[in-house]
């Protein structure tokens, strides 16, 4: 159930996320159906891949997929005034997917029995594998890459589920809005990771 409830907060948050950067880039309504699918289903094919579950798997998701178009319907139809906040709500919906999918991505390799080091990959690349895709897609440099704190959360997401310190679905969820106040915070108030430059300025 936990499992679900994760998937579907996931697909939405980055399905939404997808679209409204298409739209930004100013794409013809198949890219943006384009680019919100693959942010929703990036990170899970990405994941799929390295820990030995066949990318196939992702067709069985039907749901997820009507849910996700669905999610982009409703986001190109919406009046241009709503969206020009984007920049606030998309950060926010970015935070969501980037938390849902930390911890779906963490449980799946639990699941599988998996050592740490392969559950925090799991969890940081379907957390983050999407919204990669999305941005060079869009010609944009990888949110991931910048010095701002985004990547971090899903190791602790990783890290929490993988050391078995958050296992019931109530430990799951108070995680699961944790990551999303983490990520919030951190872009609310610009918390950086150290970052070294070459070349003079």
């Amino acid at each position: 159930m936990t499992w679900d409830v994760l998937s579907m907060i996931g697909t939405i948050a980055f399905a939404i996320s997808g679209a409204i950067i298409a739209m930004e880039e100013e794409y013809d309504i198949l890219g943006v159906y384009i680019l919100g699918i693959v942010t929703a289903f990036g990170g899970g094919a990405i994941r799929n891949l390295l820990i030995g579950v066949p990318v196939s798997a992702l067709w069985e998701q039907g749901v997820f997929f009507q849910i996700a178009l669905l999610s982009i319907t409703a986001v190109y139809l919406f009046p241009n005034n709503l969206l020009k906040h984007w920049q606030k709500w998309g950060n926010f919906f970015d935070a969501i997917g980037l938390s849902a999918f930390a911890i779906q991505g963490a449980i799946y390799a639990v699941n599988m029995n998996h050592p740490l080091s392969a559950v925090i990959v799991a969890a940081v690349l379907t957390g983050i594998g999407g919204g990669i895709i999305r941005d060079l897609l869009a010609g944009r440099k990888p949110t991931v890459l910048r010095a701002e704190i985004y990547a971090v959360w899903a190791i602790f997401a990783g890290l929490m589920i993988g050391l078995k310190v958050v296992v019931t679905p109530w430990e799951l969820y108070t995680l699961f809005a944790l990551v999303t106040l983490l990520r919030v915070l951190s872009y609310t108030f610009k918390w950086k990771l150290p970052s070294r430059r070459l070349g003079a300025h």
